[in-house]
């Protein structure tokens, strides 16, 4: 993970060198001032030496200014590192997230994923700039000090360099307590991100079933988990830094009384016992540099693990190393003997085939739950089929890339998701780029340009969070106006109407009539009176094909979609 790390490291290597040089000159400045200390009593005091005394007492002045500004560089730039390097990050994780498939979230909510965007990245962004800072300055200005320690008095040294050890096992000790309890936090955040992410999202339902208590209790129940495991994150360093504080208290303690036996027994004196206090009291900063940088680790290697775990998962849908775009001319699609199950389900297509003709509008229809969706997320290579085979124009969907797929299937479903936006940039997104007369084209195709026209800035009106401010058809006809952007040879419609009111739905259904012109159409329908002029049509039960035929045929066998409709009619 660690190396995994530094990789980001290397397109801003710059920037890390200059942190750490100055990490480097903090550190040596730490180290000389005990050591001009030292020497300004030996030799500069008691020879009178005043001039050059404060001449080299201005030097230091001028070494500790230079070592704030060094600090300065080190908190600006050094975070501007730590800011960069979490950026690439962030990128590299949306674009994995990119590219994992509709498996993936079927199993993780947006609110975690979120968290792992935002959360996590800081802590791996403190890491990167915080840890190797504090290592150098703290690991530099110990070792330096310990060097000069035995060369002054061995014995009282080695007393030193067992106490550091001694503090080093805490440390690691309590360390790993720390970074379970860490990981634990942030599996809590990520539960209350997710919570509030949903709260939030259905603020109107809420609302509308003056459900305020239930969403609360559900968010007092997640936030009471985090605090409970922040209580716990909380004790675990609390334990550090009490045994840190007793360290840091006894050590002068030790050095103090063991170097006034030395110095009674004549092996030591006054002057190299104040220089070992000055570097004792130079720990200080850098023994708090380690319980930080010991922090930062654990925070920063939980957010990595989780870093990793999503870097590592791997769509179950992706194209071969040798897939080249798919050529569409006609739009023809064979579905042969494909079977499907979601993980270790129950199948949810079995054994079905199933031949589309270029330019046919097919209907599917059945009952909720017979995998009439589902047929129509494997046409387009949503999941990959468990056994057969489908096909667009004779080439397996699975041979091909993604996006040339993507490129020439138009979908549109119920639940149509509208960005928080201006209403030109949610058509444009149908083909990024286009330009303004071809949008413009396409909302009158799609038989939304007067609704446009009639907002109050026109097609630069924001529409709100998920287009909370159009209505359910203006969504619909946004979603048609994005297809007749892209122009796809073949078209899936998704039950795309069957949330609207009876006269909405013929309005858009007349927009699905010139969508459909000169395409292949699949169109699932709940409602099959919007479907009886399909050039066929499939009842889909269990997953199988039951019933095939245009509408007077299947009316004419008297079977189980003569029922359906028969039903529907009467309850109309």
């Amino acid at each position: 993970m660690i190396r995994k790390l530094i990789s980001y490291f290397k397109p801003h290597r710059r920037l890390f060198v200059l942190d750490m040089c100055c990490a480097l000159f903090v550190a040596a400045v730490d180290l000389a001032f005990p050591m001009v200390s030292r020497y300004a009593m030996y030799q500069l005091i008691p020879n009178g030496l005043y001039r050059t005394l404060f001449v080299v007492m201005a030097i230091v002045v001028v070494a500790y200014a230079l070592r704030s500004t060094a600090y300065f560089i080190m908190t600006f730039w050094g975070h501007t590192f730590g800011v960069r390097v979490e950026a690439d990050i962030r990128a590299a994780l949306f674009g994995h997230l990119q590219e994992l498939d509709f498996d993936f979230y079927d199993h993780n909510r947006t609110g975690t994923l979120m968290s792992r965007l935002t959360g996590d990245l800081f802590e791996i962004t403190e890491l990167s700039h915080h840890g190797p800072e504090d290592v150098v300055i703290a690991g530099l200005t110990i070792l330096g000090s310990l060097f000069f320690m035995f060369r002054m008095q061995p014995k009282l040294a080695a007393v030193v360099s067992i106490l550091i050890p001694i503090f080093a096992v805490i440390v690691i000790m309590t360390r790993r307590n720390m970074g379970r309890t860490s990981a634990n936090v942030k599996k809590k955040m990520a539960e209350i991100n997710s919570q509030a992410e949903s709260s939030i999202s259905g603020i109107r339902t809420s609302k509308a079933f003056a459900n305020k208590d239930v969403d609360s209790d559900r968010f007092r129940a997640s936030n009471e988990r985090f605090k409970t495991a922040k209580s716990d994150y909380y004790k675990a360093m609390g334990t550090f830094m009490a045994s840190q504080e007793f360290f840091m208290c006894i050590m002068p303690v030790v050095v103090i009384a063991y170097g006034s036996k030395l110095i009674m027994d004549g092996e030591m004196n006054y002057i190299d016992l104040i220089t070992f206090t000055l570097f004792v009291s130079s720990f200080i900063t850098p023994i708090r540099k380690l319980s930080n940088f010991t922090e930062i680790f654990v925070n920063g290697m939980a957010g990595l693990r989780r870093f990793r775990e999503i870097m590592e998962t791997q769509p179950h849908v992706k194209d071969k190393p040798d897939a080249k775009p798919i050529v569409v001319t006609e739009g023809a699609i064979d579905i042969e003997d494909v079977s499907f199950s979601y993980e270790e389900r129950a199948e949810v297509i079995r054994d079905m085939t199933l031949h589309i003709r270029p330019g046919e509008t097919l209907a599917v229809v059945g009952h909720s739950g017979g995998g009439k969706t589902t047929l129509c997320q494997l046409i387009p290579r949503f999941y990959d089929v468990d056994r057969g085979s489908i096909k667009i124009d004779g080439q397996d969907v699975r041979d091909v890339t993604g996006r040339s797929i993507a490129e020439n299937i138009g979908i549109v479903q119920q639940d149509v998701f509208i960005f928080a936006d201006t209403v030109l940039n949610n058509i444009a997104y149908g083909r990024p780029g286009a330009s303004e007369e071809e949008i413009i084209a396409a909302a009158k195709r799609a038989r939304i340009y007067d609704d446009i026209m009639a907002m109050p800035e026109g097609f630069e009106t924001y529409v709100g969070e998920r287009g909370t401010m159009l209505s359910g058809g203006q969504k619909q006809r946004i979603s048609i106006a994005r297809i007749f952007l892209t122009d796809p040879k073949i078209l899936i419609l998704d039950e795309a109407t069957s949330a609207l009111d009876t006269i909405t739905e013929q309005a858009i259904q007349k927009s699905f009539d010139e969508l459909a012109k000169g395409r292949t159409s699949v169109i699932i329908a709940h409602r099959l009176a919007t479907v009886k002029n399909a050039d066929r049509i499939v009842l889909i039960e269990d997953g199988r094909i039951t019933e095939e035929g245009t509408h007077e045929e299947l009316m004419q066998l008297n079977g189980g979609y003569a029922k359906l409709y028969n039903t529907q009619k009467l309850a109309g």
